[in-house]
């Protein structure tokens, strides 16, 4: 794979779009028959670990705390069911659409990408992995060979929240993915990420350390917060002034009903 005129091929759900739309075809490397890569999720005293074949729809059947909530909700919005039962969370990641659902909820989740090549082994925070719109910090030579979540208290809830031109079957104008930590007297932490309002999903961190501390009356700052983090553009699917509003509104709104989960 080194020099470059390879792709590694999990899911492959979007390779055949990809084409369509006069991206160039390259040689495929099929991952399916690595038995490391396997479709597995897996439980330790550090939190959880994921293969780099799991699918999304393994992540929405999975038995897993609350606090994956939204990584859940987030699934089942990839595409249709035969899309769910074939496209994987690491395809997804390394796809790196700005509007992949998603990675959004991925990232809240402060989720590690775990990479590897004949030269060594590294991680790499999934904040850091996604620099721009198909790009991403991997290599040439690297394969992902799995995902690490590190696990949260008992008193952590998640929520995603999506907004598209129809129900079903679309690609969003904006999505937001909240994880919230704590009670409603008081957040101990927080979690945000918006999708498809920058040229990659972006925590907001300036609003994560406004509401940390706070109690669940005070999140109305939510609703009038300034966002600097994103940068939406204008397309066919929304200006880039209405989806800086749907952002904040997407916002608000996972926010208080996130914080109406906690104990």
């Amino acid at each position: 794979m080194a020099d470059g005129t390879a792709m590694p091929l999990a899911g492959g759900t979007d390779i055949l779009p990809g084409w369509a739309n006069g991206a160039s075809r390259r040689p495929l490397i099929d991952l399916s028959g690595v038995p490391d890569f396997a479709g597995r999720i897996d439980e330790d005293a550090h939190g959880w670990s994921f293969g780099a074949l799991t699918t999304w729809s393994q992540l929405a059947a999975a038995p897993l705390p609350p606090y994956f909530d939204a990584a859940k909700q987030a699934a089942l919005e990839v595409g249709g069911r035969q899309i769910q039962n074939r496209a994987t969370l690491v395809g997804n990641l390394c796809n790196a659409s700005p509007a992949a659902d998603g990675v959004t909820a991925l990232m809240c989740l402060d989720t590690v990408v775990q990479l590897r090549s004949l030269r060594g082994s590294r991680s790499v925070a999934l904040a850091d992995f996604v620099t721009g719109n198909r790009q991403t910090v991997r290599a040439a030579d690297e394969l992902v060979t799995g995902l690490a979540v590190p696990r949260r208290g008992q008193d952590a809830r998640s929520i995603f929240r999506k907004l598209g031109a129809r129900r079903y079957l679309v690609i969003s104008i904006a999505m937001v993915a909240v994880l919230l930590e704590g009670s409603r007297r008081e957040l101990k932490r927080a979690a945000i990420a918006v999708g498809s309002c920058s040229a990659r999903p972006m925590r907001v961190t300036s609003l994560e350390r406004e509401i940390a501390g706070r109690d669940a009356a005070c999140l109305a700052a939510a609703a009038g917060a300034a966002l600097p983090e994103l940068a939406p553009i204008s397309d066919v699917r929304a200006t880039s002034a209405y989806r800086t509003h749907a952002a904040r509104t997407l916002i608000a709104g996972a926010v208080s009903d996130c914080a109406a989960l906690l104990p």
